[in-house]
């Protein structure tokens, strides 16, 4: 260890270890840069997620040298998305649109394991079951952040300091707490809720990842490891409240008002609890909160689910930011100001995610509206190129016929 991580000072501290975390680490350290990564909870562990990693992240898998842990963990091969208006009418994309054979599906506390582990591997300095307390501001400068341990609480520098901490946005959202808003107290009601269960015994196609939509939302069942499903969907927060904050019942009398969802759930028995978190805005929050301090993964945008794009997200804006940092690190040790940084990391994200996230927003519209959904698929039933082309703009792929 040098006498800058003695005295806990690095150049990347990273607080959050799921994908988009994990991965920008894994570059970072293997480009010889000093980085600290801390996780709240004790790997593995569960998370509320689609569980569906696309083609296009074996990609990336492959680039930070973890791909045959990942195919060793006995995930299911996923050829094609349906999507199911409330009548059982549907579409079908299949995963080789987006380069690759098939999907896999493959649980968060299997898939966030292997890649916390390839961290260490690479030289990263890992806290698990460490608490981010206080940040460390100089003139308006994130410089780091104290880091509560079962031994107590210490300060870690860092000349970047990077918020992964997903949905919650737990690092960014306390700089951007202005003195007005807190002084406020005021707690906004969020209008959506995220529920997901591992099943079995659903009689969903084999090797399909599908969807449902139904009145104020949305849900998506696809195999896992070991002869299970992941079973995950977004509804009306005032459904949840009618239905009792009853799960199950939510998805008895409001899920299975789709048609296709009724059949395939008819039988399905819990292998695992329910998880639940209520939800913000989808789309583009802001990817630089303060000098010293850049956003990534759902921290920075929160692709729609529906998309099955949210995985390969991640792990995109981890390999950015990681780049990013990279450049701009030489100049940052010398002293440089962030802005060398932060124009890069602005300039880069708009290039990469800004057309998708503004394709997205518009189709956001059709999965939460009336009948729109229903309206959707019957039209993109009509033509595989609208369908092919619509797909992949909301991930970053050149469409050849």
């Amino acid at each position: 260890m040098n006498k800058r991580e003695a005295a806990n000072e690095y150049d990347v501290l990273i607080v959050g270890g799921g994908p988009a975390g994990a991965s920008a680490a894994i570059v970072l350290a293997e480009r010889s840069a000093r980085v600290l990564l801390c996780e709240q909870k004790k790997f593995p562990r569960a998370k509320l997620c689609g569980e569906f990693i696309s083609p296009e992240c074996l990609n990336h898998f492959a680039r930070l040298g973890i791909t045959d842990q990942m195919l060793a963990a006995g995930g299911a091969r996923l050829t094609e998305t349906r999507f199911y208006g409330r009548r059982g009418n549907h579409v079908a994309v299949p995963s080789t649109w987006f380069g690759g054979a098939s999907a896999l599906g493959l649980s968060r506390a299997e898939m966030d394991r292997r890649l916390l582990q390839r961290a260490r591997e690479a030289g990263v300095t890992v806290l698990e079951e460490t608490r981010a307390g206080e940040l460390i501001v100089d003139d308006k400068y994130v410089r780091g952040i104290y880091l509560k341990t079962r031994e107590g609480a210490r300060a870690f520098r860092a000349l970047v300091t990077i918020d992964a901490t997903g949905r919650s946005r737990a690092i960014a959202r306390r700089i951007e707490a202005d003195a007005k808003s807190i002084g406020r107290k005021t707690k906004r009601r969020r209008s959506l809720v995220a529920f997901k269960a591992h099943l079995e015994k659903v009689r969903g196609g084999d090797g399909v990842c599908e969807i449902y939509f139904y009145r104020g939302g949305y849900g998506g069942l696809s195999s896992i490891e070991d002869g299970k499903s992941n079973f995950c969907f977004v509804v009306a927060a005032q459904d949840v409240r009618a239905c009792g904050n009853d799960a199950a019942r939510v998805m008895r009398e409001i899920v299975m008002t789709n048609a296709r969802a009724a059949q395939t759930l008819a039988a399905a028995h819990l292998r695992s609890e329910w998880l639940a978190v209520a939800l913000d805005a989808f789309g583009r929050r802001n990817i630089v909160p303060a000098k010293g301090l850049l956003a990534i993964g759902d921290a920075a945008s929160f692709i729609d689910p529906f998309t099955g794009s949210g995985m390969l997200m991640a792990l995109e804006s981890g390999q950015l930011v990681a780049e990013s940092i990279i450049r701009a690190l030489p100049q940052l040790r010398a002293g440089a100001p962030f802005k060398v940084l932060e124009d890069d990391y602005k300039r880069l994200y708009d290039k990469q995610f800004g057309a998708r996230l503004r394709v997205c927003s518009l189709l956001r519209r059709a999965a939460f509206a009336p009948g729109a959904a229903e309206f959707t698929i019957s039209a993109l039933s009509r033509s595989m190129r609208v369908r092919r082309a619509l797909a992949c703009a909301t991930r970053k792929t050149t469409i050849s016929y």
